[in-house]
Protein backbone atom coordinates (compact mmCIF):
# COMPACT_ATOMS: atom_id res chain seq x y z
CA UNK A 1 0.00 0.00 0.00
CA UNK A 2 1.12 3.84 -0.90
CA UNK A 3 1.79 5.78 1.84
CA UNK A 4 0.39 9.79 1.08
CA UNK A 5 3.42 12.08 2.31
CA UNK A 6 1.59 15.78 3.57
CA UNK A 7 3.51 18.31 5.10
CA UNK A 8 3.16 21.35 7.65
CA UNK A 9 4.48 23.37 10.49
CA UNK A 10 2.91 21.38 13.42
CA UNK A 11 1.06 18.56 13.49
CA UNK A 12 -1.45 18.74 16.58
CA UNK A 13 -3.12 15.61 17.67
CA UNK A 14 -6.33 15.73 18.87
CA UNK A 15 -9.62 17.58 17.60
CA UNK A 16 -10.81 18.72 21.01
CA UNK A 17 -10.67 22.25 22.08
CA UNK A 18 -7.58 22.56 23.06
CA UNK A 19 -6.24 21.50 19.64
CA UNK A 20 -8.39 23.28 17.84
CA UNK A 21 -7.93 26.49 19.45
CA UNK A 22 -4.46 26.24 18.90
CA UNK A 23 -4.99 25.51 15.26
CA UNK A 24 -7.67 28.41 14.61
CA UNK A 25 -4.66 30.31 16.32
CA UNK A 26 -1.95 29.12 14.48
CA UNK A 27 -4.03 29.69 11.30
CA UNK A 28 -5.04 33.47 11.84
CA UNK A 29 -1.09 34.31 11.96
CA UNK A 30 -0.26 32.35 8.79
CA UNK A 31 1.11 29.07 10.80
CA UNK A 32 -0.04 26.14 9.01
CA UNK A 33 -1.17 23.05 11.03
CA UNK A 34 -2.74 19.45 10.59
CA UNK A 35 -5.38 18.32 12.94
CA UNK A 36 -6.10 14.63 13.41
CA UNK A 37 -8.52 13.50 15.76
CA UNK A 38 -9.16 9.58 16.21
CA UNK A 39 -13.05 9.98 16.68
CA UNK A 40 -15.85 11.49 14.43
CA UNK A 41 -16.90 14.84 14.65
CA UNK A 42 -20.19 13.79 15.96
CA UNK A 43 -18.47 11.94 19.01
CA UNK A 44 -16.44 14.80 20.03
CA UNK A 45 -19.60 17.09 20.24
CA UNK A 46 -21.11 14.84 22.04
CA UNK A 47 -19.31 14.82 25.19
CA UNK A 48 -20.51 16.59 27.96
CA UNK A 49 -18.01 18.58 29.93
CA UNK A 50 -17.45 21.67 31.99
CA UNK A 51 -19.29 25.03 31.62
CA UNK A 52 -17.57 27.30 33.86
CA UNK A 53 -15.02 29.71 31.76
CA UNK A 54 -12.24 31.61 32.81
CA UNK A 55 -12.09 35.55 31.90
CA UNK A 56 -8.86 34.74 30.01
CA UNK A 57 -10.19 31.68 28.29
CA UNK A 58 -12.69 33.94 26.86
CA UNK A 59 -10.53 36.80 25.73
CA UNK A 60 -8.66 34.06 24.12
CA UNK A 61 -11.85 32.32 22.13
CA UNK A 62 -12.52 35.87 21.30
CA UNK A 63 -8.59 36.41 19.79
CA UNK A 64 -9.14 33.68 17.92
CA UNK A 65 -12.85 35.04 16.19
CA UNK A 66 -14.44 32.27 17.85
CA UNK A 67 -16.04 34.36 20.52
CA UNK A 68 -19.24 35.83 18.99
CA UNK A 69 -21.51 33.44 20.09
CA UNK A 70 -20.13 33.06 23.58
CA UNK A 71 -21.13 36.43 24.42
CA UNK A 72 -24.31 36.58 22.94
CA UNK A 73 -25.48 33.05 24.43
CA UNK A 74 -23.18 32.91 27.78
CA UNK A 75 -23.74 34.16 31.00
CA UNK A 76 -21.75 36.27 32.77
CA UNK A 77 -21.53 35.38 36.45
CA UNK A 78 -19.92 37.17 38.84
CA UNK A 79 -20.28 34.91 42.31
CA UNK A 80 -21.77 31.46 43.13
CA UNK A 81 -23.09 29.88 46.50
CA UNK A 82 -21.46 27.48 49.17
CA UNK A 83 -23.93 25.46 51.23
CA UNK A 84 -22.96 23.92 54.33
CA UNK A 85 -24.77 22.34 57.21
CA UNK A 86 -28.19 23.42 55.30
CA UNK A 87 -26.89 27.47 55.14
CA UNK A 88 -25.70 29.42 52.24
CA UNK A 89 -22.39 31.16 51.60
CA UNK A 90 -21.89 33.97 48.54
CA UNK A 91 -18.83 34.27 47.28
CA UNK A 92 -18.50 37.47 45.34
CA UNK A 93 -16.09 37.18 42.33
CA UNK A 94 -16.95 40.12 41.10
CA UNK A 95 -15.80 42.20 44.52
CA UNK A 96 -12.61 40.16 45.22
CA UNK A 97 -11.11 39.73 42.20
CA UNK A 98 -12.73 42.05 39.64
CA UNK A 99 -13.37 39.89 37.19
CA UNK A 100 -16.22 37.09 36.49
CA UNK A 101 -16.71 34.02 34.65
CA UNK A 102 -18.89 33.30 32.00
CA UNK A 103 -21.37 30.01 31.89
CA UNK A 104 -20.98 28.69 28.56
CA UNK A 105 -20.45 24.67 27.81
CA UNK A 106 -17.21 22.75 26.24
CA UNK A 107 -19.75 21.48 23.63
CA UNK A 108 -20.39 24.93 22.58
CA UNK A 109 -16.91 26.17 22.52
CA UNK A 110 -15.93 22.90 20.55
CA UNK A 111 -19.04 23.92 18.48
CA UNK A 112 -17.56 26.92 17.58
CA UNK A 113 -14.15 25.80 17.18
CA UNK A 114 -15.47 23.74 14.26
CA UNK A 115 -17.74 26.15 12.74
CA UNK A 116 -14.32 28.85 12.75
CA UNK A 117 -12.44 25.32 10.96
CA UNK A 118 -15.30 25.47 7.89
CA UNK A 119 -15.44 28.95 7.32
CA UNK A 120 -11.62 28.95 6.68
CA UNK A 121 -11.88 26.08 4.63
CA UNK A 122 -9.49 24.05 7.01
CA UNK A 123 -9.96 20.35 7.49
CA UNK A 124 -9.63 18.31 10.37
CA UNK A 125 -8.79 14.88 9.82
CA UNK A 126 -10.97 12.38 11.61
CA UNK A 127 -11.29 8.76 12.55
CA UNK A 128 -7.60 7.96 12.06
CA UNK A 129 -5.91 4.71 13.58
CA UNK A 130 -2.61 3.46 14.40
CA UNK A 131 -1.00 6.97 15.22
CA UNK A 132 2.83 7.08 15.82
CA UNK A 133 4.86 9.36 16.36
CA UNK A 134 8.71 9.07 15.16
CA UNK A 135 11.89 11.12 15.87
CA UNK A 136 10.90 13.36 18.42
CA UNK A 137 14.67 14.67 19.13
CA UNK A 138 15.43 15.17 15.79
CA UNK A 139 14.50 19.03 13.82
CA UNK A 140 12.51 16.74 11.45
CA UNK A 141 9.42 14.56 13.64
CA UNK A 142 6.49 13.25 11.76
CA UNK A 143 3.12 11.03 12.46
CA UNK A 144 2.49 8.58 10.68
CA UNK A 145 -1.49 7.31 10.97
CA UNK A 146 -3.98 5.25 9.06
CA UNK A 147 -7.10 6.68 7.88
CA UNK A 148 -9.25 3.88 6.31
CA UNK A 149 -7.38 2.11 3.06
CA UNK A 150 -4.72 5.01 3.50
CA UNK A 151 -1.49 5.17 5.11
CA UNK A 152 -0.44 8.58 5.73
CA UNK A 153 2.96 10.49 7.34
CA UNK A 154 2.51 13.87 8.28
CA UNK A 155 6.62 15.68 8.20
CA UNK A 156 6.22 18.78 10.66
CA UNK A 157 8.31 20.38 12.33
CA UNK A 158 6.68 20.67 16.00
CA UNK A 159 3.95 18.06 16.94
CA UNK A 160 1.36 19.02 19.77
CA UNK A 161 -0.09 16.19 22.36
CA UNK A 162 -3.90 17.14 22.76
CA UNK A 163 -5.21 13.71 22.60
CA UNK A 164 -6.42 13.75 26.12
CA UNK A 165 -5.35 10.98 29.08
CA UNK A 166 -5.33 7.98 27.07
CA UNK A 167 -3.77 9.38 23.79
CA UNK A 168 -0.92 8.46 22.38
CA UNK A 169 1.29 11.56 22.79
CA UNK A 170 2.14 11.18 26.53
CA UNK A 171 2.99 7.51 25.76
CA UNK A 172 5.92 8.47 23.64
CA UNK A 173 7.51 10.49 25.88
CA UNK A 174 10.28 7.44 27.26
CA UNK A 175 9.65 6.35 30.93
CA UNK A 176 13.02 7.11 32.09
CA UNK A 177 12.07 10.72 31.02
CA UNK A 178 8.38 10.85 32.30
CA UNK A 179 7.21 11.53 35.88
CA UNK A 180 3.45 10.57 37.09
CA UNK A 181 1.94 12.28 39.70
CA UNK A 182 -1.48 10.81 40.55
CA UNK A 183 -4.23 10.69 43.31
CA UNK A 184 -7.78 9.11 42.96
CA UNK A 185 -10.29 9.93 44.92
CA UNK A 186 -12.54 7.65 46.57
CA UNK A 187 -15.66 9.07 44.78
CA UNK A 188 -17.00 9.84 41.25
CA UNK A 189 -19.15 12.57 40.58
CA UNK A 190 -22.98 11.46 39.35
CA UNK A 191 -23.74 14.05 36.39
CA UNK A 192 -27.61 14.64 35.25
CA UNK A 193 -28.40 17.21 32.27
CA UNK A 194 -31.98 18.21 32.04
CA UNK A 195 -33.93 20.32 29.54
CA UNK A 196 -35.19 22.24 32.73
CA UNK A 197 -35.46 25.95 34.34
CA UNK A 198 -31.89 26.00 36.46
CA UNK A 199 -32.55 26.12 40.13
CA UNK A 200 -30.86 29.14 40.63
CA UNK A 201 -29.06 31.88 38.85
CA UNK A 202 -25.44 31.29 39.82
CA UNK A 203 -24.40 27.96 40.23
CA UNK A 204 -24.59 26.24 43.86
CA UNK A 205 -22.15 24.14 45.66
CA UNK A 206 -23.13 21.71 48.22
CA UNK A 207 -21.78 19.91 51.40
CA UNK A 208 -24.00 17.94 52.93
CA UNK A 209 -23.75 14.80 55.44
CA UNK A 210 -25.03 12.69 52.61
CA UNK A 211 -21.81 13.95 50.25
CA UNK A 212 -20.97 16.73 47.90
CA UNK A 213 -23.84 18.06 45.39
CA UNK A 214 -23.38 20.97 42.93
CA UNK A 215 -26.37 22.54 40.99
CA UNK A 216 -25.17 23.93 37.53
CA UNK A 217 -26.39 25.00 34.12
CA UNK A 218 -25.81 25.81 30.60
CA UNK A 219 -28.64 28.37 30.24
CA UNK A 220 -31.91 29.37 31.05
CA UNK A 221 -33.64 26.02 30.00
CA UNK A 222 -30.57 23.66 30.50
CA UNK A 223 -29.05 21.95 33.94
CA UNK A 224 -26.74 20.29 34.99
CA UNK A 225 -26.74 19.14 38.34
CA UNK A 226 -24.37 16.66 40.52
CA UNK A 227 -24.12 14.08 43.46
CA UNK A 228 -21.53 12.78 44.65
CA UNK A 229 -21.54 8.82 44.52
CA UNK A 230 -18.78 5.54 45.39
CA UNK A 231 -16.91 4.80 42.36
CA UNK A 232 -18.31 1.30 42.46
CA UNK A 233 -21.89 2.62 41.25
CA UNK A 234 -23.16 2.29 37.72
CA UNK A 235 -25.32 4.93 36.06
CA UNK A 236 -27.81 1.83 35.35
CA UNK A 237 -28.72 1.93 39.04
CA UNK A 238 -29.64 5.27 39.26
CA UNK A 239 -32.64 5.98 37.49
CA UNK A 240 -33.83 9.58 37.02
CA UNK A 241 -36.35 9.46 40.31
CA UNK A 242 -33.63 8.29 42.14
CA UNK A 243 -31.15 10.83 41.10
CA UNK A 244 -33.74 14.17 41.94
CA UNK A 245 -35.12 12.43 44.92
CA UNK A 246 -30.97 11.65 46.54
CA UNK A 247 -30.05 15.31 44.93
CA UNK A 248 -33.25 17.27 47.47
CA UNK A 249 -32.03 15.54 50.32
CA UNK A 250 -28.42 16.97 49.90
CA UNK A 251 -29.72 20.35 48.93
CA UNK A 252 -30.88 23.60 51.33
CA UNK A 253 -34.74 23.55 51.96
CA UNK A 254 -34.50 27.29 49.93
CA UNK A 255 -33.02 25.80 47.26
CA UNK A 256 -34.75 22.50 47.08
CA UNK A 257 -38.18 24.46 46.66
CA UNK A 258 -36.88 25.43 43.84
CA UNK A 259 -35.86 22.57 41.82
CA UNK A 260 -37.54 21.63 38.89
CA UNK A 261 -37.17 18.37 37.99
CA UNK A 262 -37.75 16.47 34.43
CA UNK A 263 -36.37 13.47 32.36
CA UNK A 264 -32.48 13.31 31.83
CA UNK A 265 -30.94 13.79 28.15
CA UNK A 266 -27.68 12.56 29.54
CA UNK A 267 -26.29 10.88 32.71
CA UNK A 268 -22.79 9.75 33.64
CA UNK A 269 -20.16 8.89 36.14
CA UNK A 270 -17.06 10.69 35.77
CA UNK A 271 -13.83 9.26 38.04
CA UNK A 272 -12.76 12.32 40.45
CA UNK A 273 -8.75 11.84 40.01
CA UNK A 274 -5.81 14.72 39.99
CA UNK A 275 -2.91 13.68 37.96
CA UNK A 276 0.29 15.68 36.33
CA UNK A 277 2.94 14.41 33.92
CA UNK A 278 6.20 16.21 34.26
CA UNK A 279 7.45 17.25 31.65
CA UNK A 280 5.22 18.76 29.01
CA UNK A 281 7.74 18.52 26.16
CA UNK A 282 10.12 16.05 24.73
CA UNK A 283 12.20 17.18 21.72
CA UNK A 284 9.86 18.48 19.07
CA UNK A 285 6.46 17.34 21.09
CA UNK A 286 4.61 19.15 23.55
CA UNK A 287 1.68 18.11 25.40
CA UNK A 288 -1.49 19.83 26.14
CA UNK A 289 -4.83 19.97 28.33
CA UNK A 290 -5.61 16.06 29.39
CA UNK A 291 -2.26 14.77 27.77
CA UNK A 292 -0.54 15.82 30.54
CA UNK A 293 -2.71 16.84 33.39
CA UNK A 294 -6.22 16.38 34.97
CA UNK A 295 -8.23 17.80 38.34
CA UNK A 296 -11.57 16.75 39.99
CA UNK A 297 -14.01 18.30 38.79
CA UNK A 298 -14.60 20.62 41.47
CA UNK A 299 -13.91 24.26 40.81
CA UNK A 300 -13.94 23.90 37.04
CA UNK A 301 -10.08 24.02 36.26
CA UNK A 302 -9.67 21.39 33.59
CA UNK A 303 -10.44 23.38 30.77
CA UNK A 304 -9.69 26.47 31.93
CA UNK A 305 -6.18 24.54 32.81
CA UNK A 306 -6.03 23.43 28.97
CA UNK A 307 -6.57 26.56 28.18
CA UNK A 308 -3.16 27.82 29.38
CA UNK A 309 -1.15 25.62 27.72
CA UNK A 310 -2.89 26.77 24.68
CA UNK A 311 -1.95 29.86 25.60
CA UNK A 312 1.71 29.56 26.05
CA UNK A 313 2.14 27.37 22.81
CA UNK A 314 0.22 30.21 20.94
CA UNK A 315 2.73 32.69 22.35
CA UNK A 316 5.66 30.46 21.91
CA UNK A 317 5.35 29.54 18.18
CA UNK A 318 4.51 33.30 17.33
CA UNK A 319 7.73 34.07 18.73
CA UNK A 320 9.67 31.26 17.10
CA UNK A 321 8.29 31.79 13.47
CA UNK A 322 7.87 35.60 13.57
CA UNK A 323 10.49 37.00 15.69
CA UNK A 324 13.26 34.21 15.43
CA UNK A 325 12.94 33.71 19.15
CA UNK A 326 12.53 29.73 20.55
CA UNK A 327 12.97 30.69 24.01
CA UNK A 328 9.10 30.30 24.93
CA UNK A 329 9.34 27.03 23.06
CA UNK A 330 12.39 26.11 25.33
CA UNK A 331 10.94 27.09 28.43
CA UNK A 332 7.44 26.04 27.67
CA UNK A 333 7.16 23.13 29.69
CA UNK A 334 8.42 24.60 33.12
CA UNK A 335 6.05 27.75 32.69
CA UNK A 336 3.20 25.83 31.62
CA UNK A 337 3.75 22.93 35.07
CA UNK A 338 4.06 26.50 36.84
CA UNK A 339 0.19 27.17 36.77
CA UNK A 340 -0.61 23.65 36.19
CA UNK A 341 0.59 22.73 39.76
CA UNK A 342 -1.07 26.09 41.26
CA UNK A 343 -4.83 24.57 39.84
CA UNK A 344 -4.09 21.48 41.13
CA UNK A 345 -3.76 22.51 44.79
CA UNK A 346 -6.89 24.76 44.13
CA UNK A 347 -8.95 21.85 42.72
CA UNK A 348 -7.96 19.43 45.46
CA UNK A 349 -8.43 21.91 48.43
CA UNK A 350 -11.75 22.76 46.89
CA UNK A 351 -12.33 19.11 46.81
CA UNK A 352 -11.50 18.46 50.32
CA UNK A 353 -13.26 21.22 51.26
CA UNK A 354 -16.94 20.31 49.33
CA UNK A 355 -16.74 16.50 49.74
CA UNK A 356 -17.77 13.68 51.95
CA UNK A 357 -14.80 11.05 52.56
CA UNK A 358 -15.22 7.78 53.61
CA UNK A 359 -13.69 6.74 56.65
CA UNK A 360 -12.78 10.18 58.01
CA UNK A 361 -12.29 10.79 61.42
CA UNK A 362 -14.22 13.44 63.48
CA UNK A 363 -10.91 15.03 63.61
CA UNK A 364 -10.88 15.86 60.20
CA UNK A 365 -14.16 16.88 60.13
CA UNK A 366 -13.92 19.87 62.33
CA UNK A 367 -10.92 20.83 60.48
CA UNK A 368 -13.45 21.15 57.72
CA UNK A 369 -15.86 22.94 59.40
CA UNK A 370 -12.74 25.38 60.58
CA UNK A 371 -11.91 25.78 57.21
CA UNK A 372 -15.26 26.57 55.66
CA UNK A 373 -15.54 29.14 58.67
CA UNK A 374 -12.37 30.55 58.06
CA UNK A 375 -13.24 31.08 54.94
CA UNK A 376 -16.15 33.23 54.55
CA UNK A 377 -14.69 35.21 58.11
CA UNK A 378 -11.63 35.77 55.98
CA UNK A 379 -11.63 38.64 53.16
CA UNK A 380 -8.28 37.86 52.23
CA UNK A 381 -9.05 34.21 52.17
CA UNK A 382 -12.39 34.82 49.40
CA UNK A 383 -10.11 37.74 48.02
CA UNK A 384 -7.35 34.09 47.40
CA UNK A 385 -10.27 31.89 46.40
CA UNK A 386 -11.97 34.23 43.66
CA UNK A 387 -8.50 34.85 42.22
CA UNK A 388 -8.40 31.43 41.74
CA UNK A 389 -11.40 30.71 40.52
CA UNK A 390 -11.73 33.35 37.88
CA UNK A 391 -8.23 32.35 36.70
CA UNK A 392 -4.90 32.93 37.69
CA UNK A 393 -2.73 35.33 34.83
CA UNK A 394 -0.99 33.93 32.40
Amino acid sequence: MAKTVKKTKVCIIGGGPSGLLLSQLLYLNGIKSIVVEKETREYVLGRIRAGVIEHGYAKLMREAKCGERMDKEGEIHEGFQIAFDGKLYRMDLKKYSGETVIVYGQVEITKDLYDAHDRLGVKIIHKVENVVLHDLKSDAPSVTYRCGDEEVQIDCEYIIGADGFHGVSRKSIPSDVLTEYEKVYPFGWLGVLSRTKPVSPELVYVNSKRGFALCSLRSQVLSRYYIQVPMSDKVEEWSDDAFWDELKLRLPAEVSKNLIIGPSIEKSIAQARSFVAEPMSYGRLFLAGDAAHIVPPTGARGLNTAASDIYYLYHAMLDHYKKGDSSGLQNYSAKALARVWKNQRFSWWMSMLLHGFPGRNQYEDKLQRTEMDYLFSSEAAQRSFAEHYVGLPY
